[in-house]
């Protein structure tokens, strides 16, 4: 069996998307403390100042795992190496909702490309 480019490809979009996700959830996480930080300012309740920060630190949370996941998945496509990760980090590569595309077509791609997997 030769080796073709599906998922390779694949691979690829799923670690871009990941990586992109990532990059939100650290873009979240700086939201926070900055939003923190500017409404530490007198007049502003203590209990709304300390409340932002973990509010946002908690959203960007699945954004930084399903990151992790999708690069992961990513490197055993290029790889192609354990069928089940690269499918789940394609999956995984769907969220953020922005760069849906890519985890679609990683999804497509990795797919397509099963029987090269070892």
């Amino acid at each position: 069996m030769r080796d073709t480019w599906k998922p390779l490809a694949g691979g690829i979009l799923s670690i871009v998307a990941g990586a992109l996700a990532v990059g939100c959830g650290l873009f979240l996480l700086l939201l926070g403390g900055a939003l923190s930080g500017f409404m530490a300012t007198p007049g502003v309740p203590d209990r709304l100042v300390l409340l932002m920060y973990p509010i946002l630190g908690a959203v960007s949370l699945p954004f930084f795992v399903l990151g992790a996941i999708a690069i992961a998945g990513g490197a055993c496509a290029v790889r192609r190496r354990t069928w089940p990760l690269a499918l789940t980090g394609a999956i995984c590569a769907l969220f953020p909702p922005q760069v849906g595309i890519l985890g679609i077509l990683a999804i497509v791609f990795i797919v397509m490309g099963k029987d090269e997997f070892n």
